[in-house]
């Protein structure tokens, strides 16, 4: 692929938006990642997603398919997910076939000294092995990442072991990454007497590794493996994830539930989702800052819980009240407490915006923060 090739501009492009957004991630001034545990939980699937683009990338040194959401998400439409998770799981198999790379590189040579032509055909098996390799290592986002535990404590007024939970799911439809993360407390007798101590806080003698893979109770743990990947499309409202999550477990009572939508992604000359945006950004100097990232946080949180009621005849386990802000129209169409919409841009491109008296305009209720010279600047 060629500097001025569509499929490298993109790669380069977006290749720089992830890595701009990680360094947002680790800005200890990051208005929104503030908190250690939200910014090393992003950081896993931004990892994921840029792993995912070397592997797309490497993939078309020997398979000319791939498509991108060009007029929506920006991001790769659903089917090469899907083709990536299929690889990932015939990697071995497939590598076992394809010569080491230190034997492909000696038959390039040879082929090279002896034809004085490009060897196409050992190229390809290259590509296809670093293809391989990469994707073998599963660290790509697939359709969907399944849950893992990354915190539990206990609520002192409830005295239940609470666990933070984390999984993440390429949507099919808007050909979106999301992530999510939820605040679950757990009422399960056997879970409360083994990890709630005598003093009320979390019982020091019984040890948990974490992350642990999956919910922390293991007699929920598949179960809720199936509900997450069952209801993380992006169509659902964060209210109504968290809802089904509070009808589908009795003893799971779920406090919080955290969504973030990465992207649109925008990219000049190539996505064409926003005439405005790529006519400004058609007129950046260097591709490779010629883009514009963002993303929405959703959160909903639970106001209150309603107790179980047992009668002689009927039962009803204990349930919550998620807040919903009506007061906010956006809050209330997403079905959210609260919500935060942010923007990321290298700052020649914001320049451009600025300069053409478009940024007021296009930035209008989001959070910009401008990648220059490696650090963030934010509430510009």
């Amino acid at each position: 692929m060629s500097a001025n090739d569509p499929a490298t501009r993109y790669f380069e492009a977006i290749a720089s938006a992830l890595s701009g957004l990680d360094v947002f991630l680790r800005d200890d001034s990051s208005p929104l990642y503030r908190h250690d545990l939200i910014a090393k939980v992003m950081g896993e699937y931004i990892g994921r997603l840029e792993n995912s683009f070397t592997s797309w990338r490497n993939r078309l040194g020997f398979m000319e398919s791939f498509r991108i959401s060009r007029a929506e998400s920006g991001f790769p439409v659903f089917q090469n997910v899907l083709e990536l998770e299929n690889d990932r799981s015939s990697a071995d198999k497939r590598l076992a076939a394809i010569p080491e790379p230190e034997a492909l590189r000696a038959e390039m040579a040879d082929f090279i000294l002896r034809q004085k032509a490009m060897p196409h055909a050992l190229r390809k098996a290259m590509a296809e092995r670093l293809y391989l390799e990469q994707v073998s290592s599963g660290q790509v986002f697939g359709p969907f990442i399944l849950p893992k535990t990354i915190r539990v404590s206990v609520n002192p007024k409830t005295q239940r072991p609470f666990y933070v939970v984390h999984w993440g799911a390429f949507d099919g439809t808007a050909n979106l990454p999301l992530v999510y993360m939820a605040t679950l407390e757990d009422s399960s007798d056997g879970l409360v007497r083994q990890l709630v101590g005598p003093d009320g806080k979390l019982n020091e003698k019984v040890p948990v590794p974490l992350p642990v893979d999956g919910l922390l109770n293991p007699e929920l743990a598949h179960q809720f493996d199936d509900f997450a990947e069952k209801n993380s499309a992006y169509t659902l409202t964060p209210t109504t994830i968290a809802t089904n999550l509070d009808k589908d477990f009795e003893t799971l009572h779920p406090k919080q539930l955290r969504r973030v939508v990465l992207g649109p992604f925008y990219s000049a000359g190539i996505t064409e989702h926003n005439s405005t945006v790529q006519e400004v950004l058609s007129k950046v100097r260097k591709p490779q800052n010629a883009w514009l990232l963002t993303w929405t946080v959703q959160e909903v949180f639970s106001k209150a819980e309603q107790p179980a009621k047992r009668g002689l005849f009927s039962r009803q386990p204990a349930r919550e009240e998620f807040y919903i802000n009506t007061d906010d129209l956006e809050a209330a169409r997403m079905g959210v407490s609260s919500y935060e919409k942010h923007a990321l841009i290298p700052h020649e491109a914001y320049q451009a915006l600025y300069a053409a008296g478009e940024a007021q305009q296009i930035f209008s209720g989001y959070q910009v923060h401008i990648i220059s010279n490696g650090q963030v600047i934010t509430d510009v």
